[in-house]
């Protein structure tokens, strides 16, 4: 069964050399490096011959079975080869192991698990009888020779990487250098570029992280190095490169040069160089690098290290200091405000959104994260909304646009005397518009559109994301969101009739909300019953409602998401209208024609913020009065493209301040998400954010001032979030929400009322895509995905093992090879390992194996907290028409203002990964993943794919 070993297969009937090895002929230019360092051609047909071997091993060699098992190689190999040459540059050798790990994969995808478990085994054989060959500490080859930049070949500094691979491994327990340095030893060959050697322990250490999570801090530091020798060399214009142990004295020069460098190369704002570099240089703290997981500081490395012709500069702890220097730019003692943001972002205690991290200091510091427009009824002013949305996803903003107003299918255009082809022609340009404004090629650009469900054109709304259809009238990569009044959820619990409208025809309902909507609603549908509407149609409100959720469940799109209490508790509701939320359904701020609205978002790391008894208030409120002033601060700083985005800014100053790592915190605290313990836990930690958030930006408004429109806010009258969930059950003559509390909010009510708010909007729970990534915590309020995965994002594809889990099941002898291997089985989930004890299982539950009804109960008892709303995903593992009918009428019951993605295991399940090699795109030197991963969720075969949890067109907002 061994791979690549022989050309012939003993005995075999098969004729491996013909069908197979014709459809899979040698792909010139490809080599393999053996283990022993020798530089081979790469020939797929001793794919085939290793396949069949393992095949005939398993299943005998019948008639029969041989001709089945030919089909099947000949499948294989060609699908393995792909995957190989698709990945690698030309001339690219592969290791034999990566070629191996490439057979594994397409073994389990093609769900032959005996073959895979038989090939496995004979694998860990193999190695484990190596591994005994070289048991006395394997040494490195010091008579290879390495090619410089230059194209020079200089020997091989074995001591030097022995060094480096030992450092990287101090401090962490169950960790070994000497296998990561065998590893890297069977990657090296004489000549070996010097990109290549430093890509080299890398990928040896990433290789073992699914049997030890430590090995992704290991594969972090061993990444470090690589940067440390890419960025000194840079900034100091000669080859440089240094160990961690030496950058205590080096990185405060360093820091220096690197501002320098950055002006020079037009990517940092000259005004950086005023401020006391040695000061701020000698406040980094080199030592918090060895903090990141390989993840974070691989996503930090391919998208936000600022870099010129493919040359990063920027190290990590320059990275947070530049961020830090950016938002402290207007402040009096800048250097000490400086300071104090930095060791906020570089001890991961609170992340800022992904397009401050971009931006912060450069040139054109574009830092917000979202923005919400309202699209008007005539030709001019949907143009001017599609080029505003370009304008802003230049910069990394994140859009949601209200077309509500633009009138439908069939409405009287008077300036042509002819009909409208309402709003999805429109909708298609602005679909194509966000493809087009990818954002420098750092994240596509990405858009959500959305829809009151009274509008007549809401049917084929809901049609936008299928695959089936005339194309012209599809939106295949825009976000889509219902936006739902009370009256139709009413309306559907009476099993009442429903009426559709064209706006123009209904021009106020687009205004209003809560009762004045429903009286002014009735007396439309009281209009057409007396023919005074020409464009009007009425259906079941509960056929609509079941299409909304068919559509959702098959599509992904368009998403839930309530109008009145979006309305009806905002504090500012006497300065406009919420017409919808943003991509990400967390912010509700008010548009107009006048007004963008902009938010400018930051998560608290609430796994940080844990003591002996729960949560360290002291700490959590100095992170938060920190994060809310480096909030605030972005609104003054800001690069704003449109005016009309400026205007809305600095009249209402709204900040989002979020959370992440709750997963992460239950897990600390012992607590399973699927408990009423954790429903206490989100209203607890939910209500001190609050508190907190609340009285900073009471005291920024006593050091700065109120924002504009303060006065007749909610604010203002001494109406509290807490407060304005009353509000909302007055308008629904009831509402079935626990609305107790444990903090004192009197004293904080009427200092509120008497001094004012900096910031009409405080709070707002964003997914926190990439920056949880960077930290090394779950995303946002999210349940785990799984405990052991492979995740794939635009850096490439990782394996992520849930290092709390493995910490619990070494405390209880049960992390072994066969764990692993159950784990791999089960798609990460410890439901069916029957060696693992019950409470282990409910603490690590994934997020298909509890019932949403608990994600609702938690958000519920979040949003009475919150100003504006929450990026909720509900998962269903086997989803009905009943069961998504319940939830998400229980989300409107609850009072949550928006849900977001519907996520649901495919009929055909998720494939299944080796997980070994799969991790990782490291663009540092442009090579490819060793396999690819699997996506993550997936609907229905006969359906478009919904929403992946990784998918990175997601990460917008964070």
């Amino acid at each position: 069964m061994s791979l690549l070993h022989s050309e012939t297969v003993a005995g075999s009937p098969l004729p491996v050399t013909s069908a197979a090895h014709a459809a899979v002929s040698a792909e010139p230019g490809y080599r393999v490096i053996r283990r022993n360092g020798a530089v081979t051609p790469f020939d797929p047909s001793k794919i085939a011959v290793a396949l069949t071997k393992a095949f005939l091993a398993v299943e005998g060699s019948s008639a029969a079975a041989s001709r089945r098992i030919h089909e099947i190689v000949e499948g294989l190999t060609r699908q393995i080869v792909d995957a190989l040459v698709r990945r690698g540059d030309h001339g690219r050798a592969f290791h034999i192991e990566e070629v191996q790990d490439q057979v594994e994969l397409a073994l389990m995808r093609g769900e032959h698990h005996k073959v895979a478990r038989a090939y496995v085994l004979y694998r860990e054989e193999r190695a484990k009888a190596r591994a005994t060959e070289v048991q006395a500490a394997p040494s490195v080859q010091t008579s290879l020779r390495v090619k410089t930049e230059d194209g020079q070949l200089v020997p091989l500094d074995a001591a030097r990487l022995t060094r480096v691979v030992e450092e990287a491994c101090a401090g962490l327990a169950d960790v070994s250098a000497e296998r990561i340095l065998a590893e890297t030893q069977r990657n090296l060959y004489d000549g070996i570029a010097i990109d290549e050697l430093a890509l080299a322990p890398i990928l040896a250490a990433r290789t073992l992280i699914e049997t030890e999570p430590n090995y992704s801090q290991v594969s972090a530091r061993l990444l470090l190095d690589m940067l440390r020798r890419e960025a000194l060399s840079f900034v100091h214009g000669r080859a440089e490169q240094a160990r961690q142990t030496e950058m205590g004295e080096r990185y405060g020069e360093y820091f220096a040069a690197f501002v320098s460098k950055g002006i020079e190369v037009q990517l940092l704002d000259p005004e950086l160089a005023r401020f006391d570099l040695a000061r701020l240089g000698a406040a980094l703290k080199p030592e918090r690098d060895l903090n990141f997981q390989f993840l974070g500081l691989q996503t930090l490395y391919d998208r936000y290290f600022l870099q010129t012709k493919g040359i990063r500069f920027e190290l990590p702890q320059a990275f947070f200091m530049r961020v830090a220097m950016g938002l402290a730019l207007r402040e009096i003692d800048r250097e000490a405000r400086a300071i104090e943001f930095y060791d906020l972002l570089s001890t991961f205690d609170f992340m800022c959104s992904t397009p401050t991290l971009f931006n912060s200091g450069t040139l054109r510091p574009q830092l917000s994260s979202c923005f919400l427009t309202s699209v008007p009824d005539d030709l001019d002013g949907i143009f001017k909304s599609v080029k505003d949305n370009a304008l802003l996803a230049k910069y990394s903003g994140g859009l949601g646009n209200d077309w509500t107003r633009v009138r439908g299918l069939g409405a009287h255009i008077k300036g042509t005397n002819g009909e409208s082809q309402g709003v999805v022609p429109f909708l298609k340009v602005a679909n194509d518009t966000a493809i087009a404004v990818n954002q420098g090629g750092k994240r596509k650009g990405a858009v959500c559109a959305y829809l009151e469900t009274w509008h007549i054109d809401i049917e084929e709304f809901l049609d936008l994301r299928k695959n089936t259809g005339d194309d012209r009238r599809r939106t295949h990569d825009m976000n889509t969101a219902n936006w739902v009044p009370d009256l139709f959820m009413q309306r559907v619990e009476a099993n009442g009739e429903w009426t559709l409208f064209s706006p123009d025809e209904a021009p106020d309902l687009h205004d209003l909300y809560g009762p004045a909507f429903a009286a002014a609603y009735e007396a439309y549908e009281a209009k057409a019953e007396r023919g005074e509407i020409k464009v009007f149609k009425r259906l079941r409100a509960a056929d609509l409602w079941r299409r909304m959720l068919t559509m959702l469940f098959e599509t992904g799109h368009p998403w839930i998401t309530f109008k009145d209490p979006c309305n009806i508790r905002s504090p500012q509701g006497h300065a406009g209208v919420v017409h919808s939320s943003n991509l990400c359904t967390e912010i509700t701020l008010n548009t107009s024609d006048d007004e963008v609205a902009v938010c400018n978002l930051g998560s608290v790391n609430l796994a940080n913020h844990l003591g002996e008894n729960g949560l360290d208030l002291p700490r959590l409120e100095r992170t938060v009065r920190t994060a809310v002033r480096m909030l605030d601060n972005v609104i003054d700083i800001n690069f704003y493209t449109i005016p009309e985005a400026r205007r809305s800014n600095l009249r209402h100053r709204p900040v989002g301040l979020g959370l992440m790592g709750f997963q992460d915190a239950l897990q600390h605290l012992r607590i399973a998400i699927a408990s009423n313990e954790a429903v206490r836990f989100a209203d607890t930690s939910m209500e001190a954010i609050s508190y907190y958030a609340i009285s900073a930006s009471s005291d920024l408004a006593a050091e700065r001032g109120r924002y504009p429109t303060f006065d007749g806010s909610l604010w203002s009258r001494g109406i509290l979030p807490i407060d304005s969930v009353e509000l909302l059950a007055e308008a629904r003559d009831g509402l079935d929400l626990d609305r107790s509390s444990t903090l004192d909010w009197s004293a904080l009510r009427e200092r509120v009322r008497s001094v004012g708010m900096r910031n009409s909007n405080v709070m707002a729970i964003a997914p926190t895509a990439t920056i949880s990534n960077i930290c090394g915590v779950a995303q946002s309020i999210e349940p785990a995905y799984r405990n052991l995965y492979v995740k794939a994002n635009m850096s490439g594809d990782f394996t992520v093992v849930n290092p709390a889990l493995v910490r619990d099941l070494k405390a209880r002898g049960l992390w072994d090879e066969v764990m692993i291997s159950d784990l791999k089985y089960f798609d990460g989930s410890l439901g069916n390992i029957d060696r693992v004890p019950d409470d282990l299982k409910a603490l690590y539950a994934t997020a298909f194996e509890i019932d949403s009804s608990w994600l609702i109960e938690a958000a519920a008892r979040r949003q009475k907290w919150i100003d504006q709303a929450q990026s909720l995903n509900l998962y269903i593992a086997n989803p009905s028409g009943r069961k998504l009918d319940a939830l998400y009428r229980l989300a409107w019951k609850r009072g949550l203002k928006t849900t977001y993605y519907l996520r649901s295991m495919g009929a055909t399940h998720v494939e299944k990964s080796t997980l070994k090699g799969t991790d990782g795109k490291l663009n540092a030197v442009s090579v490819a993943p060793l396999a690819s991963a699997p996506r993550p969720i997936e609907v229905p075969a006969a359906a478009p794919m919904a929403c992946s949890i990784d998918d990175p067109t997601c990460e917008a907002c964070q």
